[in-house]
């Protein structure tokens, strides 16, 4: 496998690029997408056998179970980012080790229904929130670690929005290329 085709499979839809002017009409769309992310992946999983969800999405990469267990993490984390962005004063956030986090015991071998129906009540929970924001609450931000980086809410959902779709494509691109 060539590193252009590594690369393709790793990043299916691209790297996030926030644009320089968010929209409501851009919050509008990423809010969607986090809404219709559960039902997307459930979509796409629940008809796999257990085999199939221990087939890594590309090489050297995490098992589909991994991978969805890592999206309720991931997005975990991203709900507790906009509560304290929204509540404190530029808050400085705690990064987590997803790699590390995606090599523990439930990652490998809980049911993926648990993360499944958390997603669902995650996003059903960030979808409200998201939806009564104000302009100004938009504007908030918090600090990650990694580079002192300050992030506002209005860009995190957008982060997120990718996230979710960048992780859906690569289930999608494996299920397509396993023709399951």
């Amino acid at each position: 496998m060539t590193e252009q085709e590594l690369e393709q499979l790793k990043y299916p839809i691209g790297k996030f690029e926030c644009p320089e002017l968010i929209t409501e009409a851009q919050i509008d769309k990423w809010i969607l997408d986090l809404q219709l992310l559960p039902e997307r992946i459930q979509a796409l999983v629940t008809s796999l056998t257990s085999e199939q969800l221990e087939t890594p999405y590309r090489p050297e990469g995490w098992s589909l179970r991994q991978l969805i267990h890592h999206i309720a993490d991931s997005h975990h984390h991203s709900y507790t980012r906009f509560k304290w962005a929204l509540s404190e004063d530029e808050p400085l956030i705690k990064a987590y080790e997803e790699k590390e986090w995606s090599s523990l015991f439930d990652a490998r071998t809980a049911p993926i229904i648990l993360s499944l129906n958390y997603l669902v009540a995650l996003h059903a929970k960030l979808v409200y929130l998201l939806k009564g924001l104000s302009a100004t609450d938009l504007k908030k931000v918090y600090v990650h670690p990694e580079g002192n980086v300050r992030v506002s809410v209005a860009e995190n959902i957008g982060k997120y929005a990718w996230h979710g779709n960048h992780h859906l494509a690569q289930i999608r691109g494996l299920v397509t290329r396993m023709d399951w």
